[in-house]
């Protein structure tokens, strides 16, 4: 026969939860009890058996979203890679030189007229005019 008391063997948790050796039940901890009594089958195991588990908990990173951790993530992500910039007959207001680069982005709202970023090809002077 089996001692209902006999200590635990690592089959009966997972995680910090409990299971009853007999029937595979949850297990609830009652405060001071030294005895833990299965509600499904009856079986009776003594709480200095849970005493000695470790418990590691991990969560993955998406577990617990936020409007801020999204925030910050956007942020952090890597910039797409640019098509190659357009070139324009426009001379650079630092070095004179005849040629810029430049591209276009919608940093507005939608009725409003787009931002456009000019890259000197000389000296890398950049600057941008709201269209």
């Amino acid at each position: 026969m089996v001692n209902p008391l006999e200590n635990l063997t690592s089959t009966n948790t997972c995680g910090s939860l409990i299971f009853c050796k007999e029937c595979g039940n949850l297990l609830d901890m009652l405060g001071d009890n030294d005895i833990i009594v299965c509600g499904m089958c009856g079986l009776t195991q003594k709480t200095d058996a849970f005493g000695d588990f470790e418990v590691i908990t991990r969560s993955s990173e998406h577990a617990f979203p936020s409007a801020l951790k999204n925030k910050r993530s956007l942020v952090q992500q890597q910039p797409k890679k640019r098509e190659a910039a357009a070139t324009i007959k426009e001379k650079c207001p630092k070095c004179g030189a005849p040629e810029m680069s430049f591209h276009t982005m919608q940093l507005r709202s939608a009725d409003e007229g787009q931002t456009v970023f000019y890259n000197c090809t000389k000296c890398g002077y950049k600057y941008s005019i709201n269209s």
